[in-house]
C-alpha cells in the first residue's frame, strides 16, 4: 500500500512541476465548456431572408414585416427579380427567398386565395424543414390579420382568406441529411489526421533525442521543415480523394462542381493545417502533450465551423470568433462546390482568407521553430 502511495505522490509531483501540462488540465477544459456551451446551438434562427415583391402593395409589405418581427429570420434585402436572387442564395447571402406575385393584395380580397413561392436552401435538410414550419406558422398569423382586415371593410360574409406556399428545396431535394453531413465529415478526417501528425512528428523527434542531432547539422530551417512536412500534405490529399470516392459510391452524395478547384483550394487548407500541427510542435515536449493542445482546438474549430449548427444561430461574439476558424470556411466550400456547383469567384472570398491564413501560421511555426548551427 505504501508503494501505490509514494507512486500517487510522485505522480502528483510531475504533474505539477511541468508547468506546461498545468493549463492544458485545468485552464483548456474551461475554456471549452465556457465557449461551445454558448455556441455549440441546435436551435434554428437569425436565418437569412431574402424576398423578391413584384406587387408593392401595403398587403406584401405587411406580410415582409411579419417576417422581420421574427426572431427565426433575418430579413436582408428586396431582389428584383428571381435570376438576382437565385445567384445571391448560390453565393450564400440567403438561405430562404420569399417571391409575392403581382395583384397579390388584389387576389385575397376578390378571390380570397393567393400563392406565394418559397425557396429555400436544403443543404442542410433538417435545418430547411425547422424553416418550413417557422414559414408556414407565420403565414398562418398573416391569413387571420387579412381575415379580420377584410371583414371590417365588408360587411358581407368574408370567406376564409387562404395563402398558400409552395416550397422547393434547392441543392437537397430530399432533404438527406447524409448529403449534409458527409461533405463536413471529410473535412473532420483531412483536418485531424494531418493536424496530429504534424503535431506529432516533430515532438517525436524531441523525445527520441534525434532532433538535437539534426539541429548541429548543415541543414537549413526551411529545408527541414520542407521535409518534414510535405509527406502529411501528400497523405492529407490522398485522405480527400479517398474520402471523395467513398462519398459517391456509398452515400450518393452529388458532386456538382469542379474536382479541380476543390483539389486546389484542398491544397492550400492543408498548408494552415500544417502550419497549426508545426506551430504546436514547437512548444510542446512530448507527444501527449500536442495531441492534448491540438484536440482543444480541433473540438473548437469544429464545433463553431458551422458543421453540425448554422453559424447565425450563435451569439453575435462567436461569430465573430468563428472568422477566425479555418475550419469554418473549408466546410463552407466543399459544400459550395460539390453541392451547389459554386465556382472560383463563389469562393474566392474563402480562398483569399484561407490562403491568407496558410502564410501567416506558417510564417510563425517556422520562426518558432528553434534551430541551433
Amino acid at each position: 500500500m505504501k508503494t501505490i502511495l509514494y507512486i500517487i505522490q510522485k505522480e502528483f509531483k510531475q504533474i505539477f512541476r511541468n508547468k506546461g501540462m498545468l493549463p492544458i488540465i485545468f485552464i483548456l477544459p474551461l475554456l471549452q465548456l465556457v465557449i461551445l456551451s454558448n455556441a455549440a446551438t441546435f436551435e434554428v434562427k437569425n436565418m437569412k431572408f431574402g424576398y423578391i415583391d413584384n406587387d408593392r402593395s401595403s398587403t406584401s409589405r405587411a406580410l415582409i414585416e411579419k417576417f422581420n418581427a421574427s426572431t427565426y429570420f433575418n430579413v436582408l434585402t428586396d431582389y428584383p427579380t428571381q435570376k438576382q436572387a437565385s445567384a445571391a442564395m448560390l453565393r450564400g447571402e440567403v438561405d430562404v427567398i420569399m417571391e409575392i406575385p403581382q395583384h397579390f393584395a388584389r387576389d385575397l380580397q376578390t378571390e380570397q386565395h393567393n400563392i406565394l413561392g418559397i425557396t429555400i436552401n436544403a443543404i442542410d435538410g433538417a435545418a430547411a424543414g425547422v424553416e418550413n414550419v417557422y414559414i408556414s406558422q407565420i403565414i398562418l398569423s398573416f391569413n387571420k390579420n387579412i381575415r379580420t382586415d377584410l371583414s371590417q371593410i365588408s360587411d358581407a360574409q368574408i370567406q376564409p382568406v387562404i395563402i398558400e406556399t409552395i416550397p422547393l428545396f434547392w441543392y437537397n431535394e430530399t432533404l438527406n441529411y447524409k448529403t449534409f453531413m458527409v461533405p463536413g465529415i471529410l473535412v473532420l478526417l483531412v483536418t485531424m489526421i494531418t493536424l496530429f501528425l504534424s503535431g506529432m512528428n516533430i515532438v517525436r523527434e524531441k523525445e527520441i533525442g534525434t532532433l538535437e542531432q539534426i539541429n548541429v547539422t548543415p541543414i537549413k530551417k526551411s529545408q527541414f521543415i520542407i521535409g518534414k512536412l510535405f509527406p502529411f500534405w501528400v497523405i492529407g490529399m490522398v485522405l480527400l480523394s479517398i474520402g471523395l470516392i467513398i462519398s459517391k459510391l456509398i452515400f450518393d452524395v452529388p458532386m456538382v462542381g469542379s474536382l479541380l478547384l476543390l483539389y486546389l483550394y484542398t491544397s492550400i487548407y492543408i498548408l494552415v493545417v500544417l502550419g497549426i500541427g508545426l506551430f504546436i510542435s514547437n512548444f510542446t515536449d512530448t507527444q501527449q502533450q500536442a495531441m492534448f493542445i491540438a484536440w482543444f482546438f480541433v473540438v473548437i474549430f469544429i464545433l463553431m465551423s458551422g458543421l453540425f449548427t448554422p453559424i447565425e444561430s450563435m451569439p453575435r461574439w462567436a461569430q465573430l470568433i468563428t472568422e477566425f476558424n479555418p475550419i469554418k470556411y473549408y466546410v463552407e466550400v466543399m459544400r459550395m462546390v460539390m453541392l451547389k456547383g459554386s465556382d472560383v469567384m463563389d469562393i474566392l472570398p474563402q480562398l483569399i482568407k484561407t490562403l491568407a491564413y496558410a502564410i501567416v501560421m506558417n510564417g510563425l511555426a517556422v520562426w518558432s521553430y528553434k534551430k541551433t548551427n
